[in-house]
């Protein structure tokens, strides 16, 4: 899976709209010459963007004196950091020990054909981005998904499918 993941980054890479780097300047300053300074870099550069562009990692890397390798590592090391955007509901879905035993892969692969994408990629208009992770925590509920801070457990992938189609309508009504 970690092979999968760094060939999407590559290739989602050309994709990168030119960003307003300016928006990591106070961060920059707050943390230049810090000890331990490149996690939370990373993650304020995230919370800032909602992924790690590589144009910021440039930046934070001349401006903080940073290795550029080493920041890389870090972020693909680590699944909380994101080279590429994301949509604007991440989909978990838990494939644990209780959850693949209760047809956790049956979820994601309704997931996926319902919204045309595979594991790990954003849907066309943003909207969805599916994930398989390895422990949500709510083996009782197993299977289980979580999008955003919801958790929907003893699901079907019909039941699945029927809450992010209940969600992209509510989004729609809202605009």
């Amino acid at each position: 899976m970690r092979v999968q993941r760094l060939m999407v980054e590559k290739e989602a890479e050309q994709d990168q709209a030119d960003i307003d780097l300016s928006l990591i300047d106070d961060l920059i300053n707050t943390y230049r010459g810090k000890a331990g300074n490149l996690i939370p870099l990373l993650q304020k550069t995230q919370d800032i963007y909602g992924y790690i562009p590589r144009q910021a990692m440039v930046k934070i890397s001349e401006q903080a004196g940073l290795e550029l390798s080493d920041m890389y590592g870090v972020a693909t090391f680590y699944t909380q950091f994101r080279l590429n955007p994301v949509g604007k509901n991440i989909i978990k879905v838990c494939h644990g020990t209780a959850c693949h035993v209760q047809n956790a892969g049956t979820i994601t692969e309704s997931l996926a054909e319902s919204l045309k994408v595979k594991d790990g990629e954003t849907t066309p208009d943003g909207m969805f981005t599916l994930e398989s992770v390895a422990c949500l925590g709510c083996c009782s509920l197993a299977p289980v998904m979580m999008i955003g801070d919801e958790t929907y457990g003893k699901l079907t992938g019909k039941q699945a499918v029927r809450i992010i189609h209940e969600i992209r309508l509510k989004d729609n009504s809202t605009k």
